[in-house]
């Protein structure tokens, strides 16, 4: 019986691939296991191996075309079989939703009927340079400058702009000879992935027709738009605007000045108020005297100043000015807001908190400073200490997978930087088996292509726990939330020098809290408190980690 090949998911982002090359062809016998095509996804260039037996009866899509995850590539069955009803019943859902469409939409003049003809860059003799994925969280991407302008000649090597990304600026090779004939978007804006952005061919090509195409959609929406957007205002809405001089509703004033004012029939856009910012206060209606009424009766108005029997204080008036600044939300900041919120608001945190006594650890650090090649810090003794203390508790270093939990056997400790955009996780990976100054000298060129942005999205993934430490700012202990798909986060507070007792005395002790953060599905709290008793251990007795 026929059987369809599926184009495979070959990782966690690929949404579509490429077929680079097929290694069979219409006619070829097949067995599992045998090499038919190598896909190019969103990461690599793969090899695609047959589950299935047969003949192959059916090829789609062509070398270098793009096909979906999930669509057939293939049919495999018997030599001479019959595979079309295969072929339909794959497409049904596709026509049906073409029908539907062709239901709702409004019926198209003749005139317009050739518009629906559609045109390739192939076609055209040109390629399309779409906005590409450069690490696994990337949604969108800011051109933050282009490197060429229309008309200038560009080889494929070249590097046509650089893009924004959520996490560091990175170039866009053009991967494409010929002419910039279309530039899609300014510096400065946003276009979503496989948005295009340019279109790179021979000097000259019309490609009206392509552009057309792809704004098409954009295009049938507009009017609609427009026409939601220009509504036309009523009489009635004229007449309200001329009489809202005379509603006092929106005046700052206090409940009891605005009472005051209704019994008495006095507009409180009239009165001047006395306290802060301009607000009216009882005062301020009680001794408000229409102009009319003072040229009419100036007696009244004499007696009114001679009344009060006690003299009210009188507050200098400060009147400030609000003022904000509003700035474009940047691509690194909507990513920390979208993945700590789905952290936050997925994993059950829960918070353990553990006393160090760092004496040893700070006599220690002095001694291996005496002697190492690089300068190393107390957070590379934490990180060190962190993935020591991993591998007895594998339970800590794991993560949750809805319906499995992965359990690390290696430990690639993540350790939180602060950029001026934001926060950056480089990966220090297989932390255990480094010493302490290949720590420090691998976290030291990660702080610095953090801050002149030039980590690369092979630096910032795979992590299986991290470590936030805010000691150097002074903060004595704080909460931080996990970042996925870890299972705990470890946050660093400063050392501090406090009264402890030892031998029974109390005496003069450097002390440090350790926070640790857990993903309840993941960690128990008894998990997590052995996990800290350990690591306790190793930092107080900090020469079993140069065992």
């Amino acid at each position: 019986m026929a059987e369809v090949v599926r184009m495979p998911k070959m990782s966690d982002t690929m949404t579509e691939g490429v077929i680079a090359k097929w290694h069979k062809n219409v006619g070829d016998k097949v067995n599992s296991g045998d090499l038919i095509a190598e896909v190019e996804t969103d990461k690599a260039t793969m090899d695609f191996e047959s589950y299935q037996e047969g003949t192959i009866l059916y090829i789609g899509p062509k070398e270098g075309e793009a096909v979906a995850i999930n669509a057939v590539i293939a049919v495999l069955g018997e030599e001479g079989e019959d595979f079309q009803a295969l072929l339909a019943g794959d497409s049904n859902a596709t026509s049906e939703e073409t029908s539907t469409a062709k239901e709702e939409a409004p019926v198209a003049t003749s005139a317009a009927a050739p518009a629906a003809a559609t045109v390739t860059p192939e076609e055209l003799g040109v390629t399309v340079i779409t906005m590409p994925l450069l690490s696994d969280t990337m949604t969108e991407g800011v051109i933050a400058q282009w490197n060429f302008k229309v008309g200038d000649t560009i080889k494929s090597d070249d590097s046509i702009a650089d893009v924004e990304t959520d996490k560091a600026t990175m170039e866009v090779t053009a991967y494409a000879d010929g002419t910039l004939l279309h530039i899609g978007l300014e510096a400065g804006e946003a276009a979503k992935v496989n948005a295009i952005i340019a279109i790179v061919g021979p000097a000259g090509t019309d490609i009206t027709p392509l552009l057309n195409q792809s704004s098409t959609s954009t295009a049938a929406a507009a009017p609609v738009a427009a026409k939601e957007e220009a509504p036309v205002a009523t009489p009635s809405e004229t007449a309200a605007a001329t009489t809202s001089t005379a509603d006092d509703s929106r005046v700052k004033a206090s409940p009891l000045a605005r009472k005051i004012a209704q019994e008495k029939g006095i507009n409180l856009n009239d009165v001047k108020g006395s306290a802060e910012g301009g607000r009216i206060v009882k005062r301020d209606v009680e001794t408000y005297v229409p102009v009319a009424a003072k040229a009419a009766a100036p007696a009244p108005a004499a007696e009114t100043k001679a009344a009060p029997e006690t003299k009210a204080v009188v507050l200098p008036q400060f009147v400030g000015e609000e003022s904000f600044t509003e700035v474009p939300v940047s691509q690194m900041r909507k990513t920390i807001a979208r993945r700590l919120g789905e952290s936050l608001f997925t994993a059950p945190h829960f918070y353990l908190t553990v006393s160090i006594d760092m004496d040893n650890a700070m006599e220690a650090r002095t001694q291996i400073n005496a002697v190492a090649p690089v300068k190393v810090s107390f957070n590379d003794i934490v990180v060190k200490a962190v993935a020591v203390a991993l591998k007895q508790h594998p339970a800590v270093n794991s993560s949750w997978g809805g319906d499995k939990i992965r359990f690390n056997q290696h430990t690639n400790i993540g350790v939180a930087m602060a950029v001026e955009d934001g926060l950056l996780v480089p990966v220090v990976r297989f932390a255990d088996g480094k010493s302490l100054s290949h720590i420090s000298a691998e976290v030291k060129d990660f702080a610095g292509k953090a801050k002149s942005k030039k980590l690369t999205p092979a630096d910032w993934e795979g992590s299986t726990f991290t470590v936030s430490n805010l000691g150097m700012f002074g903060i004595d202990e704080f909460t931080s939330i996990i970042n996925s798909p870890d299972g705990a986060i470890l946050s660093v507070g400063a050392i501090q020098q406090v009264p402890v007792v030892k031998n029974g005395a109390v005496v003069p002790g450097n002390v440090m809290k350790l926070t640790l953060g857990c993903d309840h599905r993941v960690v128990d709290g008894a998990t997590g408190a052995q996990f800290l008793q350990t690591l306790k251990g190793l930092l107080e007795a900090p020469i079993r980690l140069l065992a």
